[in-house]
């Protein structure tokens, strides 16, 4: 017993601290690896992402249970989320909100009966997928108050319709921006605001996972919001 209160005694302020840092993690931020291109451009296999878990609600650590909420998810948000299929942590974009009435006809969402505005930005950019580079078509796509880069992938365009959907109350709708690659909504359905653990905010870093994991070099502290 003596040798454990000493061990204790040596050692408790080591424990205290990684204790905070989880719960700082879980409450408060944290940083996400991206292990898929689901969400190419925006986001690259090799990614980590600062992940504000107070963004629109403050909760008990290490559970989903709010103490206060002061914000919701918006239109063009990024946000981290337990899916319902498989409580996996997941991170997509936010498409709808409740109330909004979503489509997608031949790749082009609407968005309550108005299409939402896209420019073609390059018909062939090659991008770094799990399958290796492939060349997609990349969008520049209007969203909420967001202008962001969506990509389709010609070879693999199997998902460019889905009939209108009105998202039910405290719901989401949310799409990967890799819309050929991404399981989102489509898939596993519309997204419970109470399961949203935060919004991703910026790349702090990354590490490209097809050449020895070294970092790349124009992927430092690339903010994810206009």
């Amino acid at each position: 017993m003596s040798d454990l209160k000493k061990m204790w005694g040596q050692h408790k302020r080591f424990v205290f601290f990684v204790s905070l840092m989880f719960v700082f993690r879980s409450a408060v931020a944290d940083w996400n690896y991206i292990p898929s291109s689901s969400m190419n451009p925006t986001l690259l296999a090799g990614d980590r992402v600062v992940v504000s878990k107070l963004a629109y609600t403050l909760r008990v650590p290490f559970t989903l249970h709010q103490i206060v909420r002061w914000d919701s998810p918006h239109a063009g948000d990024v946000i981290t989320f337990d899916s319902p299929k498989d409580e996996l942590n997941l991170i997509k974009r936010v498409v709808g909100v409740a109330g909004d009435v979503v489509a997608m006809k031949d790749n082009q969402l609407s968005i309550n009966g108005h299409p939402v505005e896209r420019t073609l930005l390059d018909a062939r950019r090659e991008l770094p997928t799990e399958a290796g580079s492939l060349q997609a078509e990349v969008w520049a796509e209007h969203l909420g108050n967001e202008t962001i880069e969506v990509a389709r992938l010609p070879a693999a365009n199997r998902f460019r319709d889905f009939d209108a959907v009105r998202i039910p109350p405290g719901m989401l709708l949310v799409l990967g921006d890799s819309r050929d690659n991404s399981n989102d909504s489509r898939f596993i359905g519309f997204i419970d605001v109470d399961r949203v653990t935060g919004q991703a905010l910026r790349v702090a870093l990354s590490h490209d996972p097809d050449h020895f994991y070294l970092p790349r070099s124009n992927r430092w502290w690339v903010p994810l919001h206009s």
